[in-house]
C-alpha cells in the first residue's frame, strides 16, 4: 500500500519564478489554498533548487495549474533542474509559452493565479512558502492534470 500523502489526488501545478525577464518553471504538488480572505495559498519548494533560489531574489511568481494534456512537460520542467537546463529555451523552441499580466507562462494551463511572496518557513527538506494570489484567471475547468494521473502513466513512484 502507497503511503497516505501519496494516496490524496490533488491537481499537479507549475510554479514560474523569474529574474528580470528570464522564467524558470518546476512542478509542484505540495500546493493548497490556505485563507479566503486575504486569498493565500502554501506552496512547499524544495531548499536549493533553482526554483527556491528564484524566489530568494524575486517575491512575484504565477502559479500554473496543468492540464491533463501536458503530462509531457512533468519531466523536463520537474526532474531537470534550471541550474543545469534551460526550460525557457526548451519551452520557447516548441512554442509552449505566453504571456499573462506581463509574465511568461505556459499555453494551455487550466489556470494561472500570480502570487506575491508574503512568507517563507523552514520545515524540512522543503521551505513553506505563502503567497498571496493578486490575480487570476481560470481558462478550463475540465481535464485537469491529477496526482493519480502521474502515478498511472508511470512517471513517479
Amino acid at each position: 500500500m502507497r503511503r497516505p500523502w501519496n494516496i490524496t489526488n490533488s491537481s499537479v501545478y507549475s510554479l514560474a519564478t523569474y529574474v528580470g525577464e528570464q522564467v524558470n518553471m518546476n512542478i509542484c504538488t505540495y500546493v493548497m489554498a490556505v485563507s479566503r480572505q486575504p486569498k493565500l495559498y502554501a506552496c512547499a519548494i524544495e531548499e536549493g533548487t533553482f526554483t527556491w533560489q528564484n524566489l530568494q531574489d524575486n517575491n512575484i511568481a504565477v502559479l500554473q495549474i496543468l492540464a491533463a494534456n501536458q503530462t509531457n512537460l512533468i519531466r523536463p520542467l520537474g526532474k531537470r533542474s534550471g541550474k543545469d537546463y534551460d526550460k525557457e529555451n526548451y519551452l520557447q523552441k516548441r512554442d509552449l509559452l505566453t504571456e499573462w499580466h506581463s509574465k511568461k507562462v505556459l499555453k494551455n494551463a487550466t489556470a494561472y493565479v500570480l502570487f506575491e511572496k508574503q512568507e517563507q518557513i523552514t520545515t524540512g527538506d522543503h521551505e513553506l512558502f505563502i503567497f498571496k494570489a493578486l490575480k487570476y484567471k481560470t481558462l478550463s475547468e475540465d481535464n485537469l492534470l491529477l496526482f493519480s494521473d502521474l502515478i498511472e502513466q508511470k512517471i513517479i513512484l
